[in-house]
Order: C-alpha cells, then structure tokens, then sequence
C-alpha cells in the first residue's frame, strides 16, 4: 500500500498577541521568519532569502479618504499634489509643469499595446486626494476607499500624526502573505480561484478595455475583497502602498532588515531621474496578466518620494 502524503504546511502557527491594539482596526503580527521575494517572477524580486521579524500592529485596511480628511483636518497638511513644484528641483522645467498637479490613469480608446505608458498616465493640474480623476471629480461616496495621490511625505506625516510608522518592505511583506509560505498569491496558488476574483486588479485588455470582472473601475471600498490569513484587507490590489524603504536590491538571510540607503536608491536613468525612490508594494487596480503582474505578496516596484498618482496609497504599523 502506498503511504499516505502528508499535507505541506501552508500557514505559520499563530501566536498571542501582546495585550489590546495600539489604535482601532489594528492586527497583530507575530514574531517570526518567512521567505522574502521570489525567483521565479521580476528580476527585483530576487533573491528569495530568509527573514526573521519581531512582532509588529499593522493597519486592518489602508488609509481611506476619510481618515486622511481627519488627519488634514486636524493639521492643515497640505499634500505635495496640492502644492507648486519647486523650481529648483527642476531645472528648465516649464512653468505650466511645475502647477500644482498628480498623475492620472487615462485609459485609451483603442488597442495600442503596453510599450509607451505616457499614453495612458496624464500629468493632469488640479488632480490631488480630493480630486482623484482631476477637477470636477470628488471623493463623494468614496469615503471608504483608499486614499490616492498621496506622496511618500504625506504618509509619512500622517503616520506621524496618528502615533504611527510606515512599514519596512520586509514587515509589508511579512503582513501581506498572512502567514502563508510559498504560495504566489496570498491566498494560494490561482490568481481567480473557481473564476472569482480575490483583489481588485485589471480583467481585460490593458489599458483600453477593463472588463469589470471584479466590479471596479478604479478603486473599491476597503473590504470589498477577502481577508487574508491574518484578517488584513486589501494587502493585494486596489492601490499601490509605500514603504520606508529605500529602493535597493534584496540582500542575503538578514533579521530586521532596513532596506538600503537614500543615495544608493537613485537611478538616473529611470523615470524618476535624480529623485530617490523608495519601495512600494501591492500592485493596484492597474495591474493587468498582460501587463503587471505585481498582484503578488513578493513583488515591488521603486517609486521617487517627488510622485504621487491615482493608484498610490498606505497603511501604518506601530512596532512592539
């Protein structure tokens, strides 16, 4: 008789977590280590290696309009969106460039392929958290989305503001596959397992033709997807989130690892020129099979802290 297989083991033990959360709507993440990155998808994502963490609070969902409302409110923060660029950042710039502006998802009319994404990305004047498509448009019933076109300093001013951090990218991670080892997504192996979408993410023809098959455009109301195993919303999909992390290469077996530095984060020869850059994480309703497939727990991009756009937004972390 053929013995039995054992079952792989998919899921990290839990473990108790240190007396009440920090602040509402908080999830405890226990110590622990797990596999970071992947071989087998980007290049940036290699090598995967192990990482030992301590404990750390995380935010249930991102930050939501609403929210960040308070938060401007209390303060009178003013986001980068909303503020005239310096000249001096920006040497020889246009001065219709340097208006108070973010960028904005525009999708085309027709096929045009995925190999120029000026088609589809617009510098557009007067788009910002409060306007996410640009003038005209509103957060109105939108409360409870994530909000959008936050620069690196915003939520970096907000977390501050809330008692809170951002995360490292490991800490994202970490959080992100909810305890889950070796799966591609963070709820298995399938992106659309039995058909059904688990993260709002592009379905269709990118970028001319979404074809709605999770039900959004854009962005979806936090909790319009299933939890992962550690009950945390939105972790895949919706919009992009920042890190603290400077954009660098991944390093070898390491615990509570800090990224790389800020000069060593710069390319000049990216789009973000001279600006450091830092790791964010997630992927976004724009991430399409055919275009990005960043929809998964390991997978990063670098963003310049100068840039905000309409599929960018955070969460918070306080440590224990």
């Amino acid at each position: 008789m053929t013995p039995e297989r054992p079952p792989s083991p998919t899921r990290s033990a839990p473990a108790p977590r240190p007396g009440r959360p920090p602040a509402r709507d908080m999830v405890w993440i226990p110590p622990g280590s797990f596999e970071m990155g992947s071989d087998h998808h980007y290049p940036e994502e290699a090598p995967a290696h192990r990482v030992a963490l301590g404990g750390f609070w995380i935010d249930r969902t991102p930050v939501t309009n609403a929210q960040f409302q308070k938060f401007v409110k209390a303060t009178g923060h003013i986001t980068l969106a909303e503020r005239p660029a310096d000249p001096a950042d920006y040497p020889g710039a246009l001065p219709e460039l340097l208006a108070p502006a973010s960028i904005v998802f525009v999708p085309p009319p027709g096929p045009i392929g995925t190999g120029d994404p000026y088609r589809w990305w617009q510098y557009r004047p007067g788009a910002c958290w409060r306007h996410p498509e640009g003038p005209g448009s509103s957060i109105r019933m939108r409360e409870n989305h994530p909000v959008v076109h936050v620069a690196h300093g915003d939520a970096a001013a907000y977390a501050a503001w809330a008692g809170k951090q951002l995360p490292s990218e490991a800490e994202w991670e970490r959080a992100a596959r909810g305890g889950r080892q070796g799966d591609e997504f963070a709820w298995g192996d399938e992106l659309h397992p039995g058909g059904r979408p688990m993260a709002n993410t592009f379905q269709g023809d990118f970028p001319h033709h979404n074809s709605l098959l999770d039900g959004w455009e854009r962005t979806s109301p936090v909790g319009a997807f299933p939890p992962n195993g550690y009950g945390l919303l939105d972790m895949i999909g919706n919009v992009w989130e920042w890190t603290d992390d400077w954009y660098g290469g991944h390093g070898a077996t390491v615990a509570n690892p800090e990224g790389c530095c800020r000069q060593a984060s710069i390319d000049p020869g990216s789009q973000h020129g001279h600006q450091p850059r830092k790791v964010v994480k997630g992927g976004s309703f724009l991430c399409a099979p055919s275009y990005c497939r960043r929809y998964r727990p390991a997978a990063r991009m670098a963003q310049g802290v100068d840039t905000s756009t309409c599929h960018m937004g955070f969460r918070c972390i306080v440590r224990s």
